[in-house]
């Protein structure tokens, strides 16, 4: 099957178990639900929940990916609460996102703040009920496991963005760069395999090395990021180029300059990759999905 044919059955998987969780019925609260799902379904890779049921699928021998749904829909909340916080006037302060006004200018900044809110203790919520529905001991110490994980991923990528928005304007060290995205962007796509690679019951030979996968295509899709901060097209990325100059963000192209950034790029890929070989073609998807991560236009 074609990368972008199985890509697109992912993401048609995902968004129906996303629409699944959407609060429809009238109530008082209406408007904050629709702003949840403003941003919840208003697009996106959803690479983070296809890194979860890919994972799976990877390691697992069974073929149940019913078992990852709840948590790869309860990362791609998290994920949109994280988006929606940081295009606040008080962090990005952007406009546009996915080709669509932010959360914030569609409805106001109180009711943005509150829907990442809601997004955020939705996939708790969305966690809590899978793991009080589960009766076999070996499942919930694993599912225990990986709310844990779960909860230290977002910590980490919350202090990640604090550090980041401080550091605006300011000269750091590279040590301080890679600290930033291996916690603000890092942190959660390496949960995201280690829920799959968990959830699949593989050896921890294989979480370790799926680990340093998710390591590299972590820090690769920051890295990727900066390069389309500098040179994307603002119609395809469906938001402004250049923002992070104008905000004088240190990044990985203000470091070690456009073309450096590229061959980090280019570094992180190839490693990414090989940390595969030992899967076969059974690999294959995952591994065309760091190419993709490196050749993305938005």
């Amino acid at each position: 099957m074609e990368f972008k044919t199985e890509l697109e059955k992912y993401q048609e998987k995902i968004n129906k178990e996303l629409e699944k969780n959407l609060r429809k019925k009238p109530c008082l609260e209406q408007v904050l639900n629709q702003s949840m799902e403003y941003s919840l379904m208003a697009g996106g890779k959803r690479l983070r929940p296809i890194l979860v049921l890919a994972t799976y699928e990877l390691l697992s021998k069974e073929s149940n990916e019913k078992v990852c749904m709840p948590y790869a829909v309860a990362i791609e909340m998290v994920h949109n609460f994280s988006l929606i916080h940081d295009d606040l006037p008080g962090i990005d302060n952007d406009d546009f996102r996915h080709g669509k006004p932010t959360n914030h200018k569609q409805f106001n900044e109180a009711t943005a703040i509150l829907a990442g809110d809601g997004l955020l203790n939705n996939a708790y919520m969305v966690m809590s009920q899978d793991i009080q529905e589960t009766k076999n001991p070996e499942e919930l110490q694993a599912k225990t496991r990986i709310f844990c994980e779960f909860s230290s991923a977002v910590d980490r990528m919350i202090a990640g963005e604090y550090i980041d928005t401080e550091c605006e304007g300011k000269r750091i060290t590279i040590e301080e760069l890679e600290y930033i995205h291996q916690n603000k962007t890092g942190a959660l796509l390496t949960l995201c395999v280690r829920m799959g690679a968990i959830l699949a019951k593989c050896e921890e030979e294989d979480l370790k090395n799926i680990t340093k996968y998710s390591e590299k295509i972590g820090l690769a899709f920051q890295v990727k990021d900066d390069i389309l901060s500098e040179e994307g097209d603002s119609k395809e990325l469906g938001k402004p180029v250049g923002n992070d100059k104008e905000r004088q963000k240190c990044t990985y192209v203000s470091q070690y300059g456009l073309a450096g950034a590229k061959d980090i790029l280019e570094t992180l890929t190839e490693e990414a990759v090989k940390c595969l070989d030992k899967y076969g073609e059974k690999a294959t998807f995952l591994k065309q999905l760091a190419i993709y991560i490196a050749n993305r236009r938005k």
